[in-house]
């Protein structure tokens, strides 16, 4: 028998053979990794379990629904983003769609170049979310923020009880179904969407174009 080869292991996975199972170095964790002779199936002799506990999960689904973003809660627990996503992910298909309060906002963005204006804007990302479920509802991209175009982002919206949105001016002149919230000295109301617009601008920076989920329907964050 090859030294490389060992005599006490488990069956090979695929083609359940004991005999011809080869050391075939170490994963990034440290843990053996082998390689059956017979079918070439390369496997992990005893595989780490590196699933968080549900504690872990529930501060990360409490932080995020407080607002912040995707990312923010991923660097605040010291994991991929990519698992919170996950977690709401399964947490939001078993929720109701129940839309008493959506939050309005918008960002800007440079296409090209960083326009010569006194504010350096030149488009707008719109957005209008839920608050629970954590779900963009309505959204704009153009080159301005007029209130006929957030008009337009309300009228096609599901009708909510309250709508609220920051201090701008052009928010005054919108007719809401519901109550207006204005937030104009602080965002004690918009958290929600602040920590959307949060993940918007981490992903349209990594792509340097605009974020692909204004391609999709509805989207949960």
């Amino acid at each position: 028998m090859n030294k490389s080869e060992i005599k006490e292991t488990k069956n090979c996975p695929k083609c359940g053979l004991e005999d011809g199972q080869m050391k075939n170095g170490s994963n990034r964790s440290g843990t053996q990794r082998m390689l059956c002779r017979h079918c070439k199936k390369s496997y992990t002799l005893e595989p780490k379990r590196n699933a968080y506990s549900e504690e872990t999960r529930a501060l990360a689904l409490k932080i995020y629904y407080s607002g912040n973003s995707g990312r923010g809660v991923g660097k605040v627990l010291g994991m991929s983003k990519a698992n919170v996503y996950n977690w709401i992910k399964k947490t939001t298909q078993n929720l109701k769609p129940n839309y008493h309060i959506l939050e309005l906002d918008e960002m800007y963005w440079f296409v090209g170049k960083k326009p010569k204006t006194q504010t350096r804007e030149n488009t707008y990302i719109m957005t209008m979310v839920s608050r629970l479920p954590r779900q963009i509802v309505g959204f704009d991209v153009a080159f301005d923020k007029s209130s006929e175009r957030i008009q337009a982002i309300v009228n096609n919206a599901p009708e909510a009880k309250n709508y609220c949105t920051d201090g701008w001016t052009g928010y005054v002149d919108v007719i809401y179904p519901g109550r207006h919230i204005r937030n104009a000295h602080n965002k004690n109301d918009i958290f929600t969407v602040e920590g959307v617009n949060a993940d918007l601008r981490g992903s349209t920076a990594n792509s340097l174009q605009t974020p692909k989920i204004f391609q999709c329907g509805q989207l949960y964050f």
